[in-house]
């Protein structure tokens, strides 16, 4: 009965040794790698059925535990592309970046540079405010166009930097219209001589152009006025100059000033006189009241 107890204790005892032993993890041992593989291969599992929230916490796992497996570029990836396609665009550009930096030779480079891009590009932003994420996400694309000269993305690429620099075009438009809302014409020149010169093929030429003429007639320079008027009138299609001013109209804008500032130096001119005539007078009713007082003297 004592050997039958005796022996129930060893076989316990062993038992629970062996638990204890196939539990530890081995370092670059086949269980942690299996372990690894079954990780990922659910999470790929996820990621493959769409379900990429449900994906990122194993790839985050495998990423602090997995290290020397085989499986952390994949897994960087994965994370990188779940949060993209979760529309998650901070936390994708990040993630990119790290497995750009991380996997610098991977065979996914180049897709993750693109991503980096196209996510910085979809962080939200506010036009009047910053314009920071227009230029990292301008940064980016301009990066992946001297990176990868001859990619297939190119086309892309240049859609999106032409967005980009639509927004700067848009930021600047605004700016020039508020200087002219608060009646500062010559800032408004200054702005819109720019605007024209950075955005030629901006969809707010026209208005920019518009603004200009406004502007220059406004400081009284209506040569000038009417040279962007005819430059208005050639290169604006008549469905857009109708939606936002035809040159009939604003000739008559032009000539209204005009002929304000005329009266204007018409009547600046009689005052003159004026006042030269009466300064004229004064003198001489001062020179009559000298000799009044020449002769009191004799």
């Amino acid at each position: 009965m004592r050997i039958n107890k005796h022996f129930s204790i060893f076989v316990l005892l062993a038992a629970t040794a062996y638990s204890l032993i196939a539990c530890v993890p081995r370092d670059g041992g086949g269980d942690r790698t299996l372990m690894c593989k079954n990780r990922f291969d659910a999470a790929d599992k996820d990621f493959k059925e769409g379900n990429y929230g449900r994906a990122k916490e194993p790839l985050e796992e495998i990423l602090n535990i997995c290290i020397g497996t085989g499986y952390m570029e994949q897994a960087q990836f994965l994370i990188a592309e779940s949060y993209f396609n979760l529309e998650e665009w901070l936390e994708a550009r990040g993630e990119y970046g790290s497995f750009i930096n991380n996997f610098p030779s991977s065979p996914f480079i180049e897709t993750a540079e693109y991503r980096k891009a196209v996510a910085a590009f979809n962080i939200e932003y506010d036009i009047d405010r910053d314009e920071t994420n227009t230029t990292l996400a301008m940064r980016d694309f301009e990066k992946f166009q001297s990176n990868y000269p001859e990619s297939p993305l190119m086309d892309s690429v240049n859609y999106y930097i032409n967005l980009l620099i639509e927004r700067r075009a848009e930021r600047d438009y605004r700016t020039a219209r508020l200087y002219h809302k608060l009646d500062h014409p010559q800032s408004t020149v200054i702005y819109m001589k720019e605007f024209l010169d950075l955005y030629p093929k901006s969809k707010r030429r026209p208005e920019a152009l518009n603004l200009l003429i406004e502007s220059y007639a406004e400081l009284d320079q209506f040569e000038t006025a009417r040279y962007y008027l005819e430059n208005y009138r050639l290169t604006v299609p008549d469905s857009i100059q109708k939606r936002i001013e035809t040159v009939e109209a604003t000739e008559a804008y032009i000539a209204k000033l005009e002929k304000k500032f005329l009266q204007r130096i018409e009547k600046e001119k009689k005052q003159k006189l004026i006042e030269k005539q009466e300064a004229k007078e004064e003198a001489e009713a001062q020179r009559d009241v000298d000799e009044e007082d020449e002769e009191d003297e004799y």
